[in-house]
C-alpha cells in the first residue's frame, strides 16, 4: 500500500517545481538586456509513478502518480540559425571596418581644385608655358621654382596621408590580433568549465550563451565555421585549421618583415605558417594595408617618379640663362650606387642583381611606321612572364600599346627624341622591387635591330635583373639607362636645391651644336610644359591628367562599393538578429504571464499540503478513543 504521507511529498514536490520555475522567470527578466542571453525554460514532467513493474508490487489497480518534477531548464536556441549569423558575420566585420577608411581616403583626394595635386600641377606647366614666353627674364624661373616646391609639397602631403592610413591598418591589426588570442582563450576555457559541467547532468545555460557570445565576436573579426557535433569538444575552425578544439585555443602570432616595408604578416604561433583570412574585420585591415591603401602609394609613386624623370630629361638637355645645362629640375635619388645598377640581393657580399628603372633604346623610330618583323617580346609581369606578340603590319605606336596593355611591370613610350623608352613601374608583390625592369626578351629583331635596346635575340640576348651586370645585354652606353630609385619617391622627391640658390639655372631653351641656347630662346620650357598633354605612359596610363582621373575614379568606385556592400550586410544581419531575438529574446509579457502562471501553481500546491496536512490531523488526534 502507499505511504499516508504521500500527499505531502506530492505537494512538496509540485511546491518545489514551481518555486524553480519562478526562480527561471525573475532570471530571464533581469537579464532582458543582456547581450547574448537566452531566455530559458522549465520542463517539467511527471514524477516516476507507484508502483513499478515487478512480481513484488502492491495489488492496486493501476500505477499511482508522485507528483511533478523539473526535469531539466533548457535554454531557446535556434542552432541553425545561429550558424547563418556566424557566417554572415564575417561580411558586416569586413565592410564595417573597410568602410571608415575609404571614407577617409576621398578626403585625400580632393579633385579638382586648387589645393588639390592636380590643380597645382596645373599651375607648375603654367609657370614654364610662361618661361618659354619671357625666357629671358628672372621672375619666371622664380616662379617655377615656388610653383614646382609647391607642387612637392602637395606630392608629399598625400604620401604621407596614405602611409599614415596605412601605419593605423598596421596598429589596428595588432590590436585585432590580441582580441583574437583573446576570444580563443575564453572559448577554450568555457568549453572546459561546459564539459565539467554536462558531465555532472547539468545544463550550462548561461555558460553556453556565453560561449555563443564570443563565438559572434569571433566571427566578425575573422571567418569561423563552429563544429559542435561532438558535445565533448566544441571546435572553431578558420583559414583551414582548428582554431579552437575544446579546451585547448591556438594563437596567432605577428612577424615583421624587410620584404614587407617592415609591416606584419600574420602567422599561427605553432608553426609559423602565413594565414590568410578571406572575410572578417582582420581580413578587411590586411587588404586594406596590402592591396588597397599600397595600391594608391604605388600608383602616387608611379606618377611621382614619371614625372621627376620626364622633366629632368628635359631640364638636363637645355641651358639656364647663366650657361649651365646638365642639371636636375628634381633631386633623383637611386637605390644603388653601382653605375651599372649592380646590388647584393642576398646580401652574402657579392652582386648579384642589377636594379635599372628605365633604358632607352639607341634608334630613333616613328610612331606610325610600320616594323615589317614578327617575333614575341617576354616581360616580366607580378604573376610571371607575359608575351606580347607583334607582326610585320603593326606600327611602333601598335607594338607599345600592345606592352602597355600587357599586366608587364614595364611602360613603354617613345621619348622626346623618338626613341623607346621602357620603364618599370611598382610591383604588386611584395617580394619584388619597385621601379625594376626584371626581364625583356624578344624572339625576333624588334628590340634589337630595329629599336636599338638589346645586343641580340632569344634567351641569349635576353636582359634579366637576376644577374649582375646585366646591362652589358643592352645596346648604347651607360647614358642609355638609369638605375632604380629609393623606395616611395613621393615620400623623397624635392626641388634640386641647385635652382633654388641660383634660379637663372632653371633651363628655357636648347642648345646647338654644343654651344648654349640663345637668351630667347624657350624651347625647353616649352617642351616641359608640352608634358602636361603629351602621352608619357604614368604606368599603364597615358598622361598625367589620366592618372588623376582615374585615381579620382577609382576611389569614388571604392567607396560606392563599401557604402553598398555595407548597408547590405547591415540589412541581412539585421534581419537574421531579428529572428534570432524572437526565438531566444526575453519577451516581458510572456514572462510575466507565465510568472502569475507558476505562482498559481505554487499556491495550489501550497492548497494541496494544507489539505493533506488537515487529513493527516484528522486522522492523527481524532481517530481512536
Amino acid at each position: 500500500m502507499t505511504s499516508t504521507f504521500l500527499g505531502i511529498e506530492i505537494g512538496k514536490r509540485a511546491v518545489a517545481a514551481h518555486e524553480q520555475a519562478l526562480n527561471t522567470t525573475g532570471h530571464n527578466l533581469s537579464n532582458a538586456s543582456t547581450e547574448g542571453y537566452s531566455r530559458q525554460r522549465v520542463e517539467f514532467s511527471a514524477f516516476e509513478p507507484i508502483f513499478l513493474p515487478g512480481l513484488n508490487r502492491a495489488e492496486t489497480p493501476g500505477q499511482i502518480g508522485q507528483g511533478t518534477v523539473v526535469e531539466r531548464i533548457e535554454r531557446q536556441r535556434d542552432q541553425l540559425l545561429d550558424q547563418r549569423i556566424v557566417a554572415q558575420a564575417g561580411g558586416e566585420g569586413y565592410w564595417g571596418t573597410k568602410d571608415p577608411y575609404i571614407r577617409m581616403m576621398e578626403q585625400v583626394y580632393l579633385e579638382p581644385g586648387g589645393d588639390s595635386i592636380r590643380g597645382k600641377m596645373d599651375a607648375f606647366w603654367d609657370a614654364w608655358q610662361e618661361l618659354s614666353i619671357y625666357p629671358a627674364d628672372g621672375a619666371p624661373r622664380t616662379s617655377v621654382i615656388e610653383r614646382g616646391q609647391t607642387l612637392i609639397d602637395g606630392i608629399h602631403d598625400r604620401y604621407n596621408q596614405l602611409k599614415g592610413f596605412q601605419n593605423m591598418t598596421e596598429e589596428d591589426i595588432r590590436l585585432t590580433v590580441n582580441r583574437v588570442n583573446e576570444l580563443s582563450r575564453q572559448i577554450a576555457g568555457l568549453n572546459a568549465d561546459i564539459q565539467r559541467i554536462k558531465a555532472q547532468g547539468d545544463n550550462p545555460n548561461d555558460l553556453l550563451d556565453r560561449r555563443d557570445l564570443l563565438v559572434d565576436k569571433l566571427s566578425s573579426i575573422v571567418d569561423v565555421t563552429v563544429n559542435s557535433r561532438d558535445p565533448d569538444e566544441f571546435m572553431v575552425h578558420t583559414a583551414g585549421m582548428i582554431l579552437v578544439q575544446g579546451a585547448i585555443g591556438r594563437h596567432l602570432n605577428l612577424e615583421r618583415g624587410i620584404e614587407t616595408e617592415g609591416y606584419s604578416r600574420i602567422v599561427w604561433a605553432e608553426t609559423g605558417e602565413d594565414i590568410q583570412f578571406r572575410n572578417g574585420s582582420l581580413a578587411a585591415l590586411v587588404d586594406l594595408r596590402d592591396k588597397v591603401i599600397q595600391s594608391e602609394i604605388r600608383e602616387l609613386d608611379t606618377m611621382t617618379m614619371n614625372f621627376i624623370d620626364l622633366v629632368n630629361e628635359a631640364h638636363r638637355a637645355g641651358y639656364g640663362i647663366n650657361g649651365t645645362t646638365g642639371q636636375d629640375f628634381f633631386t633623383e635619388h637611386h637605390f644603388v650606387t653601382n653605375v651599372n645598377g649592380n646590388y647584393d640581393r642576398d646580401g652574402d657580399g657579392a652582386y648579384d642583381s642589377s636594379f635599372i628603372f628605365r633604358i632607352t633604346g639607341t634608334n630613333a623610330l616613328e610612331e606610325r611606321a610600320q616594323v615589317g618583323l614578327a617575333g614575341t617580346i617576354t616581360l616580366a609581369s607580378s604573376d610571371g612572364d607575359v608575351a606580347v606578340p607583334y607582326y610585320p603590319t603593326d606600327t611602333v605606336a601598335d607594338i607599345i600599346a600592345r606592352i602597355n596593355n600587357s599586366g608587364a611591370d614595364v611602360a613603354a613610350r617613345l621619348n622626346r627624341e623618338g626613341h623607346l623608352s621602357l620603364k618599370g613601374i611598382p610591383s604588386a608583390d611584395w617580394d619584388k622591387p619597385d621601379f625594376v625592369i626584371r626581364h625583356i626578351e624578344d624572339s625576333g629583331r624588334f628590340l634589337e635591330g630595329y629599336a636599338g635596346v638589346l645586343n641580340g635575340s632569344g634567351p641569349d640576348g635576353a636582359y634579366d635583373w637576376a644577374r649582375p651586370d646585366a646591362v652589358a645585354s643592352l645596346q648604347g652606353s651607360v647614358a642609355d639607362f638609369s638605375t632604380a630609385p629609393v623606395a616611395h619617391p613621393a615620400g623623397w622627391i624635392e626641388v634640386n636645391p641647385a635652382l633654388i640658390k641660383d634660379p637663372g639655372s632653371v633651363v628655357a631653351g636648347f642648345g646647338e651644336n654644343g654651344r648654349p641656347a640663345n637668351p630667347g630662346n624657350g624651347e625647353a620650357a616649352m617642351a616641359i610644359a608640352a608634358i602636361r598633354n603629351t602621352p608619357v605612359m604614368v604606368g599603364r596610363l597615358e598622361t598625367f591628367d589620366d592618372y588623376f582621373a582615374d585615381a579620382v575614379g577609382r576611389v569614388g568606385l571604392l567607396g560606392e562599393q563599401s557604402n553598398r556592400a555595407l548597408e547590405t550586410q547591415n540589412l541581412v544581419m539585421k534581419q537574421l538578429k531579428d529572428m534570432r531575438q524572437s526565438v531566444s529574446g526575453v519577451n516581458m509579457d510572456e514572462e510575466l504571464s507565465n510568472m502569475i502562471k507558476y505562482q498559481h501553481g505554487y499556491a495550489a500546491a501550497a492548497r494541496f499540503i494544507t489539505t493533506v496536512n488537515s487529513m493527516l490531523d484528522t486522522i492523527i488526534n481524532r481517530m481512536g478513543v
